[in-house]
């Protein structure tokens, strides 16, 4: 965001909350985007993402009291919180800060009273990981002004158990820790189960990644996304007790005549096809991005997309739609990404081609659905950090 913008929110968080002898700090996190490995970052699998140019930022004061005040400018309110930490049905958007301090607590620190204020600019539901960026740059924020010196990584782990056990939405490590760790320029492999990584850097030259918002919102929370988790679940228990040396879904290589004798429903093994397949595919991405095999690329993203819709079942009419288009209209490669009923798509191709599928995608969207298309160039970028002002 912008230095005018974030002076604004300065003048914003003194009215509120008023001026003392303490300036607030400013702390902004990234979204994110995962260039392959979609629906296995909590299955053990590994995962391609980057920290992008959106970002959310949180201006936060100590206010030595036993209360947290918390502004957001999203949605112009102002809620206090004091303990026994509760979640709040009507501002859902400060679980996840309120979040945040139940697990920094739960690891042996203690919190003191702070006033915070939150704005950002990642568009809401669009798979972009508005709500890992903002456990993310909370959990730094506090770590940074009460001298916690948490580091990075942990940072992240705190997001993500906020985000399970107090939000309730039972996701991966790899939002959290990409916009934790990204660097300007990079990706990261990452293995969620052991959390080892590794910076990926490569040039796309005359390609380019962007962003299709099929502006079809969605709340993971509210929607099929922990269905899906407790059906990969239920899926490696049931392979375990033939097949005891797996211990992460991932990790499965068994045949289809092997799996069908672990008694796995139906839609257990369109997922365990899913996770299987992701694996080969990642591997190919990542080969073809080191080596600019951009059609390579843009093949194993189209798979990735086909794979989310038909056997992990978490894509919708409209995303199908685009990525269909798109690979009519000669595009590279396109996949929906993030957790899936709708949000954004990922596309991969040469950037001479942006204006035509841009004027071709908004008007057949338009006559379908009667949605408008938003179309979002980014840069990768840098993970959570301390903005001066």
């Amino acid at each position: 965001m912008d230095s005018l913008r974030s002076k604004e929110n300065l003048n914003q968080f003194e009215r509120i909350f008023g001026k003392t002898n303490t300036n607030p700090r400013l702390f902004q996190a990234p979204a994110r985007i995962n260039i392959i490995g979609e629906h296995v970052d909590y299955l053990g699998g590994i995962v391609l993402p980057a920290a992008i140019d959106f970002s959310v930022q949180v201006f936060l004061r100590p206010n030595h009291s036993n209360l947290y005040q918390f502004h957001s400018i999203t949605y112009n309110e102002t809620i206090t919180i004091k303990k026994p930490f509760l979640s709040n049905p009507n501002a859902t958007w400060t679980d996840y800060i309120t979040g945040v301090i139940v697990e920094l607590e739960a690891a042996g620190h203690s919190i003191p009273g702070f006033d915070l204020l939150v704005d950002g600019n990642i568009p809401q539901g669009s798979g972009l990981s508005s709500s890992a960026a903002l456990e993310v740059v909370t959990g730094f924020a506090i770590s940074e002004t009460f001298g916690l010196g948490i580091d990075r990584e942990k940072i992240a782990v705190i997001g993500q158990k906020a985000e399970n056990n107090f939000v309730g939405t039972k996701c991966g490590i790899m939002d959290q820790f990409i916009i934790a760790v990204g660097k300007q320029n990079d990706c990261i492999s990452l293995n969620t189960d052991n959390l080892n990584y590794s910076y990926h850097h490569f040039e796309l030259g005359e390609h380019e990644f962007y962003l299709i918002n099929s502006n079809v919102k969605h709340n993971l929370k509210d929607s099929a996304y922990n269905k899906r988790r407790l059906e990969c679940e239920s899926a490696l228990q049931k392979i375990q007790t033939k097949f005891p040396n797996f211990k992460q879904l991932y990790d499965v290589t068994l045949t289809d005549s092997e799996l069908n004798n672990c008694n796995l429903t139906p839609d257990e093994f369109k997922r365990i096809s899913h996770v299987i397949s992701e694996r080969k595919r990642t591997k190919q991405v990542i080969e073809g991005l080191e080596s600019n095999q951009f059609l390579k690329v843009g093949a194993a993203l189209y798979e990735t997309h086909n794979s989310l819709s038909k056997n992990f079942e978490v894509s919708c009419e409209e995303t199908d739609f685009i990525v269909s288009k798109l690979k009519d209209l000669g595009v590279m490669g396109a996949r929906m990404i993030g957790g899936g009923f709708g949000g954004c798509v990922l596309v991969l191709d040469k950037k001479e081609g942006f204006a035509k599928i841009n004027e071709e995608m908004k008007k057949s969207y338009q006559q379908k659905f009667n949605l408008a298309l938003d179309f979002y160039k980014f840069q990768i970028s840098d993970g959570v950090k301390e903005i001066s002002i």
